[in-house]
């Protein structure tokens, strides 16, 4: 058994090699158990408001009864939310799993393009919006399937007085809510109110019905549908809650801060849903891009977990105040979405006493496969090792195993994994082979204790005259620099030798030259890897959860 999974000896204490996947019949069941479980404890607070397991569920029933009651949706209709981290979120999602509807979540930044393309794509019969973005689905929503348009104020699950001041001090002051017109949308706290008309009738719900429709590619082309099933996302919940669970991290007791978005995969598994499961308090981070304002929260707050990309946890370290925070609670912090920098993980285990613990998934693997111990020391550079009723391996071009230690295409296998793209079989094919291997795009390598290291994605990799370089490398060396803040590294052509390593750097220190750049890097990288290009900018572009976008820096001209 070991010889086929090395990685189980490397194992924590209390980890099972397998997890049961049939515990539950759907995510909605794994929910009704944490109510009846945990009905008094808090689960959700946002701004000050907290809402407990028997709130929250009252409110969800009234949703889902609104949905099928009023709407008269039918079991697997497309229903879409488009909202930053706020108490609506998990009602609406919720809400909707109960009713045996499927999720689409939307990026609320999208553009009116990327939101039409969506809401098509999915076949949406419903959209929940917040305010602040209603403008955006004013100018499309007449091209799309959507019959019913659902709109909420950020403020309007707050209470009174603190929910109109909110609302107020967004539209008329912060100027963040532009005016539109959706005449016949309904509000979210009227669509509970016709809920409450209507009895819930008992949706039947099995494991290879689709939960949630998780759109991916935004960072390498155009967005299609991962198709994930309730048994996907069980899976991964029994997973990362056995993982977890065996270091000290109790059921009814944890406060996690959830500052990435949950519309995006990572923080809506690992937070959104474990942390349900476990009966734990998920305290809502709106808006942590006001890193000033995240800090403050963090002060106020004792909480025992975190997850973030590691542009979160470097935006923190460098954030006024971060240090003062009192992390006395803390059992763990997660980084996934991105590779962690060195830099970045030693400075956080200097300020907060508590290990920057690197996992590793994908929108198609909902999204967990591979998890560092939590219990380990420093940062180990590695992804982690996989997870239960997970098999991981490295192949070749050819599809054939590589020799541990040597680099390859990760390839993963396991209840997680997707059951496909929506409606695009041709791009399935491209992932999901006939042995049931995801072929993940990302080159990476084993060692003998089954930990597994990401080199980089293969489509970033920079070929220099012949040599195979990788940015994440070119990045973790120069994150080390003092004077820069952050950095990304791609390929630019050149005649003579195919590609050369470009560097954008964000500084931290605004006397930083370019020679000084190139000679740090002479001083810790081999020739070919030696940036021959550095320009300096503002700001890196990024993704809506803080991925550096690389494409568009390799497609774009250098700021004045």
């Amino acid at each position: 058994m070991n010889q086929e999974r090395p990685w189980l000896q490397s194992y924590p204490a209390g980890v099972p090699a397998e997890i049961d996947v049939n515990e539950f019949r759907s995510v909605a069941a794994v929910f009704d158990t944490s109510v009846a479980k945990f009905r008094d404890r808090p689960a959700y607070s946002n701004f000050g408001k907290v809402l407990t397991y028997g709130e929250a569920d009252v409110l969800v029933t009234q949703f889902a009864a609104y949905l099928l009651g009023e709407l008269q949706l039918k079991k697997g209709d497309r229903v879409a939310v488009m909202m930053p981290n706020c108490l609506q979120y998990p009602i609406a999602i919720f809400g909707i799993l109960r009713a045996g509807l499927t999720v689409v979540n939307v990026n609320p930044l999208y553009t009116a393009r990327e939101l039409k393309h969506q809401l098509v794509d999915a076949d949406v019969a419903v959209l929940v919006v917040v305010d602040n973005f209603g403008e955006t689905v004013q100018q499309v929503i007449a091209d799309t399937p959507v019959k019913q348009v659902i709109t909420t104020g950020l403020g309007d699950m707050l209470g009174f007085p603190k929910g109109p001041i909110v609302n107020f001090v967004l539209k008329y002051v912060k100027k963040m809510v532009p005016d539109y017109r959706l005449p016949s949308a309904t509000r979210f706290k009227e669509a509970l109110n016709i809920g409450k008309r209507h009895t819930l009738p008992v949706v039947e719900i099995d494991h290879d019905d689709i939960a949630f429709l998780q759109y991916t590619g935004g960072t390498t082309g155009v967005a299609k549908g991962a198709m994930l099933t309730h048994r996907n996302l069980i899976a991964n919940m029994q997973q990362a809650s056995a993982w977890i669970g065996a270091s000290g991290v109790k059921a009814g007791e944890e406060v996690i801060i959830t500052a990435l978005p949950l519309y995006h995969i990572f923080a809506l598994t690992a937070n959104g849903l474990v942390f349900m499961k476990l009966g734990g308090l998920n305290y809502l981070i709106t808006n942590p891009r006001d890193m000033k304002g995240f800090v403050k929260e963090l002060k106020n707050n004792r909480f025992t977990a975190i997850t973030g990309v590691n542009t979160l946890f470097n935006g923190l370290l460098n954030t006024d105040g971060f240090a003062d925070v009192d992390f006395s609670s803390l059992k763990f912090a997660l980084g996934g979405g991105m590779a962690v920098q060195r830099a970045v993980a030693e400075k956080w285990k200097k300020v907060t006493g508590v290990t920057l613990v690197e996992a590793y998934g994908l929108t198609e693997t909902s999204p967990a496969a591979c998890i560092n111990p939590l219990d380990l020391k420093d940062y180990n550079g590695a992804i982690g090792l996989p997870i239960p009723s997970t098999d991981a391996c490295v192949k070749n071009d050819d599809g054939q195993m590589v020799p541990m230690g040597e680099v390859g295409e990760l390839c993963i296998r396991g209840p997680q994994v997707m059951k496909g793209y929506w409606h695009r079989q041709d791009e399935t094919d491209k992932v999901l082979d006939a042995e049931g291997w995801l072929h993940t795009g990302d080159m990476a390598r084993m060692d003998e204790q089954g930990f597994f290291y990401i080199v980089d994605r293969k489509k970033d990799m920079i070929l220099v005259s012949g040599f195979n370089v990788y940015p994440n490398e070119i990045e973790d060396v120069l994150a080390m620099m003092p004077g820069i803040l952050e950095v990304a590294a791609v390929g630019a052509p050149n005649e003579k030798s195919g590609e050369v390593v470009k560097v954008v750097i964000v500084k931290k220190d605004p006397n930083l030259t370019e020679e000084q750049v190139k000679e740090f890097a002479r001083a810790n990288l081999t020739g070919y890897k030696h940036p021959r290009i550095v320009e300096f900018r503002k700001e890196l572009p990024k993704t809506n959860v803080g991925k550096i976008l690389r494409r568009e820096l390799r497609d774009s001209k250098p700021e004045a």
